[in-house]
């Protein structure tokens, strides 16, 4: 459990510093047109409840995944913030926040988000990118339990969309990272996994 804790702190770690200092030393954000995909989701403040199910996902993947995929899986977030860091210092992105005035308990959870999260880092999606590296860290042979998360994860996606936190080319750049960056990674350690079984065969 510590070093499940320890691999966490890593991982989802690096991605904070990185997203932080991104935000603090990039020049203004070119702004971002929405879609027709984006146009066609009414914004709604009361989706910040399954957005911020995002940070229960990322623990669960931490702690539940098999012990093997641990390091592929802190590996993958480190150097999907990495190159996100890159895009968002050469390349820094916004869009046009909707005006909102609901003194509701949503309202009031989404302000609080607005005034601490960055205005910027919108392509490509961190949000997008790491739930879908949780995912796949999870997913395995139940295949009840993977359709459950890859749900959930079309689910936060859709609630990004209606709070207006990125726009759909944000979550499309986002998970196309994580595969690729995931992918590169997962052969890096089979690769890997494969050398030891040889070894001690040997």
């Amino acid at each position: 459990m510590v070093n499940r804790l320890l691999q966490m702190l890593l991982g989802w770690g690096s991605v904070g510093v990185v997203y932080h200092l991104s935000d603090a030393f990039q020049r203004a954000g070119i702004v971002l047109m929405p879609s027709v995909i984006d146009r066609a989701i009414p914004f709604s403040p009361t989706a910040i409840w399954l957005y911020l199910s995002f940070f229960l996902i990322i623990p669960l993947a931490y702690l539940t995944c098999p012990a093997n995929r641990l390091r592929w899986l802190r590996n993958s977030m480190m150097l999907t913030a990495l190159l996100s860091g890159v895009v968002y210092m050469l390349w820094p992105t916004t869009l046009v926040y909707p005006p909102f005035t609901q003194d509701t308990l949503s309202g009031r959870m989404l302000k609080s988000l607005t005034d601490i999260d960055s205005p910027q880092n919108c392509l490509p999606s961190l949000h997008m990118a790491l739930t879908v590296l949780s995912v796949w860290a999870v997913s395995g042979e139940n295949r009840w339990k993977t359709a459950a998360y890859v749900l959930w994860c079309l689910a936060i996606g859709f609630s990004i969309l209606q709070l207006r936190r990125h726009l759909f080319v944000d979550l499309l750049s986002g998970a196309t990272l994580a595969l690729g960056v995931g992918a590169l990674l997962w052969r890096f350690m089979l690769i890997s996994q494969s050398s030891h079984k040889e070894r001690a065969h040997g």
